[in-house]
């Protein structure tokens, strides 16, 4: 039903906003013009149309508010349509498969939960919720797939995060849209869309060196996370020695913090609060130590896979990767 080439279901959504919002704003700078017209050629010079200064100054007040209340209430329904395409398009249903994207000068670094990786490649499977968290080691990128109507800055030391469900298998292309230096024009990339028995067939032939989150566990003892994080619950009210809180459970929960405003522990809440001192600042208990920053310490496929582990500590919480991710190591 699109004029333009589509392979989900939020492509064909977008389309139909930009048509009704291009039809209608058609609709009203066609009213505003012809009216115009028909004024100058009604009153123009040598008409034979009486003007008297009654006609003039003759104005209607109800046509007034009238016309600007319609247009005012169909252009706010308009954009009410809009801001819920765009909020809908940031909160991935449960189950969705968590695909991390991160952007350097002049690749796209794709990354699996089962440890499959891709330059410049995306495989999705058909008809299942993809969740695409990017992140940039550089500079500011932009990360579009146009066949999907997706599209999103990407930060360096930040999460962005889109999601889609491929409807169509084939193969499309995505770009960088953020003019990023002198090999912007390079840095595109190809989405395969697979069928499920494809897609499962191409990650068991495609090489992995472990899971996520087997790598992330390796890095979480390496960097001396495991020395102060306790391995049990945090339980209130009970006695606490630990130098850290736990991260049993933590992801997907929602924690307080210092200003009083509760936030729920997502993959950005965890970046954040391994690179950045005191951007995520929920606690439930005080604790002696401070943890350090690990910027420049990990990269960001490191704080993928370290990321990708914890989710696996709350299971029943995960989305796609944790539960992903849980499957992965019981089979190493």
């Amino acid at each position: 039903m699109s004029w333009l080439p589509e392979a989900s279901a939020h492509a064909s959504r977008v389309d139909i906003l930009l048509a009704g919002l291009l039809l209608i704003s058609l609709a009203v700078l066609g009213l505003v013009f012809g009216l115009m017209m028909l004024n100058i050629i009604r009153f123009r010079v040598g008409s034979r149309v009486p003007v008297s200064a009654e006609t003039v100054a003759h104005k209607s007040w109800r046509f007034e508010i009238g016309w600007t209340a319609t247009t005012l209430a169909i252009f706010f329904m308009l954009f009410l349509w809009a801001a819920r395409l765009y909020v809908v398009g940031f909160q991935p249903p449960p189950g969705a498969i968590q695909i991390y994207v991160t952007g350097k000068q002049w690749m796209w670094k794709v990354q699996y939960p089962g440890g499959q990786r891709e330059i410049n490649a995306l495989h999705v499977p058909l008809g299942r919720p993809v969740q695409l968290l990017l992140t940039s080691e550089d500079v500011i990128h932009d990360f579009s797939i146009p066949v999907l109507r997706i599209k999103h800055d990407v930060l360096p030391g930040r999460y962005q995060s889109l999601w889609f469900t491929a409807t169509q298998a084939g193969v499309f292309r995505f770009y960088c849209t953020q003019f990023c230096g002198i090999g912007h024009s390079r840095m595109t990339g190809t989405l395969i869309v697979l069928t499920p028995t494809d897609y499962a067939r191409w990650l068991g032939q495609t090489p992995a060196s472990g899971s996520l989150a087997t790598k992330g566990e390796a890095l979480f003892i390496h960097n001396g996370c495991s020395g102060c994080h306790v391995s049990q619950p945090y339980a209130p009210g009970a006695d606490d020695t630990s130098r850290a809180p736990s991260m049993v459970g933590l992801y997907g929960s929602e924690v307080t913090g210092a200003d009083g405003q509760r936030m729920r522990v997502d993959n950005a809440f965890l970046h954040d609060a391994i690179l950045h001192i005191g951007a995520a600042r929920g606690q439930v208990v005080t604790y002696a130590t401070r943890m350090p920053s690990y910027r420049g310490v990990l990269g960001e496929e490191d704080l993928a896979a370290l990321i990708a582990y914890l989710q696996t500590l709350s299971p029943s919480r995960s989305s796609g990767m944790g539960v992903s991710a849980v499957s992965a190591r019981k089979g190493d």
